[in-house]
């Protein structure tokens, strides 16, 4: 950053990013336990995975973000998906190698991939 100028451009650049993803009901959120068990069992590159991949693809209704605890230690690193008007589906024991699918079938062509779900673990 050498000028004035170019500090307000990133400004107004960020501002456009954060009133996108305040605005709108239809955009799909998705959640990355970030807590200390979920970083220790590897959450941190399935994150990193999942941003890339949401990037690579120019997916503009979807939002990756990160929340502490989800409550099952066990199942880490945890990925919560939360499309609107549907339940919320929950991804267990994620791998950064598991992030490509979810990605293309779940969040692209709204087909859960039942096979990461809590449900399939239990």
């Amino acid at each position: 950053m050498k000028s004035l100028a170019e500090l307000q451009a990133i400004r107004d650049r960020m501002r456009g990013q954060i009133d996108l993803r305040d605005s709108g009901d239809d955009r799909i959120r998705v959640v990355v336990g970030m807590a200390t068990c979920g970083i220790a069992a590897g959450a941190r590159p399935v994150l990193n995975a999942l941003l890339e991949e949401v990037n690579k693809r120019n997916l503009q209704n979807v939002t990756v973000s990160q929340t502490g605890c989800i409550g099952v230690c066990r199942l880490e690193p945890i990925v919560e998906v939360y499309v609107p008007g549907q339940e919320k589906v929950t991804y267990v024991k994620m791998t950064p190698d598991k992030v490509a699918s979810i990605v293309s079938e779940h969040l692209v062509n709204g087909r859960v991939v039942e096979e990461y779900t809590i449900g399939a673990a239990e």
